[in-house]
């Protein structure tokens, strides 16, 4: 029987009355028989009910903790979702599995018709997907993995098979998604930027006008309950945004949505690093690479960061504006922390930060025990609404490595802890109350359970000079 299997098999015995209760499986064996019972064969579901497909960023972080029970199948994980790219360079942020019946998900393989309304933009034929992305964070989990056992990655060509993919999907980003024109990639839809219900798409949703709510039917509300998901409203909103740009070919630059978010230009920047080094890895200079990261950070500083606000802001590129280059929204939400990963932030920015991330607005480390995904202090706060407050713990993971990644390690040894634990006393939940640290969303979450293995296994005293890239071990 294979090793993680044996771990996570429960005894055949039969209890004892009088015995005393054994202690429960520790949280490494846990957390595996999560992502054993989510492994479809090829890839990782996020959850079995609410999401039954492979997801893009999800499957980048589940990688990365995958890599610590099985590198062959952290590979395999990310080969799975690469080999669905489009030929324009983007990776699609669902690739369906053709076995789950259509009314299990929406939007479904036959809402998106990624292989006709997505022809000219290069859509597989033999497999469905979405046309929207998510986040960009595969390089980073390319090289984590390939760090996990360089001796296997090399052997099987490992590097070599997802670079030009993975250069690829970069290159779609730099050029296609410069919406605003000042270098740095644009989301055409808040789904793409992963916090879906964040209040940062308030301003620019409203200007977006309703799908009818007859001419599609939420499966999420199957498996959760109405007052922790997006309303109806914002649905409508979502669903007419897919729906023209589907029906406009998924060409970008058209869409009255289009916004700059801190968040997913950060995970750009810190896999443009990744890239370098696979790159150096690959017997290629990095230097390039290098470079174009440093200066997308300078521009992410120059059009996102507010000095008033404490942090990064999202700036919505289709509000009116005198320079033509839209407005900040005056919104705080973690994307707007998430650039504490980034080596080249100046000083003074990464000071603030460290400043905001344990101020009033969010609190951790004396109010929250996670950091929540919107301002406590804001009006649209909500602990349990989806994105509107709950704490995240992909989210957790990334501000826990910036943190590192500036030599903070006492506040970074405590977040780590409370991930631990929340994650182990929660059933490895979707998100939590960041109060209360109750569980809400599904449990036996794929990216909680992979990133609670992670932070059991990574180096807690790297340096700021290796960041959170080296994949140190203890």
């Amino acid at each position: 029987m294979e090793r993680t299997a044996q771990l996570i098999t429960p005894s055949a015995e039969r209890s004892i009355a009088y015995d005393p209760p054994g202690s429960p499986p520790p949280l490494h064996a846990r957390a595996a028989r999560v992502l054993e019972g989510n492994w479809t064969g090829a890839s990782t579901v996020p959850s079995r009910g609410l999401y039954p497909h492979q997801w893009s960023w999800d499957s980048a972080f589940i990688a990365i903790g995958l890599r610590h029970l099985s590198p062959l199948r952290a590979q395999t994980e990310l080969e799975t979702l690469l080999s669905a790219q489009w030929g324009d360079g983007r990776v699609p942020h669902i690739v369906f599995n053709p076995s789950v019946p259509l009314d299990a998900y929406f939007p479904s393989p036959d809402f998106w018709r990624s292989s006709t309304a997505g022809h000219t933009a290069g859509a597989p034929r033999t497999v469905q997907t979405s046309g929207i992305v998510q986040p960009p964070v595969h390089a980073l989990a390319a090289w984590l993995v390939h760090r996990a056992d360089p001796g296997l990655s090399r052997a099987r060509g490992f590097l070599a098979r997802v670079y030009p993919r993975l250069a690829a999907w970069h290159r779609y980003l730099l050029h296609r998604r410069d919406l605003g024109g000042g270098g740095l990639a644009s989301v055409v839809h808040p789904w793409e930027q992963g916090m879906d219900n964040s209040p940062a798409w308030d301003l620019p949703l409203s200007r977006v006008t309703p799908a009818p709510a007859r001419s599609f039917r939420r499966a999420d509300l199957d498996h959760g309950a109405a007052e922790d998901r997006p309303t109806d409203l914002d649905y409508g909103r979502y669903v007419r945004l897919a729906t023209d740009y589907r029906d406009g070919g998924y060409a970008d630059g058209t869409g009255g949505f289009a916004v700059e978010d801190p968040s997913f230009n950060a995970l750009l920047i810190a896999s443009e690093h990744a890239l370098a080094r696979i790159a150096a890895e690959l017997g290629a200079p990095g230097t390039a690479r290098h470079a174009r990261a440093e200066r997308l950070t300078a521009a992410l500083v120059e059009r996102l960061w507010d000095p008033t606000s404490g942090m990064f802001l999202c700036r919505d590129l289709r509000a009116p504006a005198p320079d033509g280059r839209g407005t900040l929204i005056p919104e705080r939400g973690v994307s707007g922390l998430i650039p504490l990963l980034l080596p080249g932030l100046p000083r003074n920015i990464v000071q603030t930060l460290l400043g905001t991330v344990s101020g009033p607005h969010f609190g951790l480390g004396t109010t929250t025990r996670l950091v929540p995904s919107h301002d406590l202090l804001g009006e649209a706060f909500d602990p349990h609404r989806y994105w509107r407050g709950p704490a995240w713990f992909n989210t957790a993971w990334l501000v826990e490595r910036g943190l590192r990644t500036h030599a903070e390690h006492r506040q970074a040894d405590a977040l780590r802890e409370s991930v631990l634990d929340l994650a182990e006393a929660t059933d490895f939940a979707e998100y939590v109350d960041p109060y209360t640290g109750e569980a809400c969303g599904a449990t036996g979450f794929s990216w909680t359970a992979a990133l609670a293995l992670d932070l059991l296994h990574s180096d807690t005293t790297v340096t700021a000079d290796m960041g959170f890239m080296g994949g140190n071990r203890r």
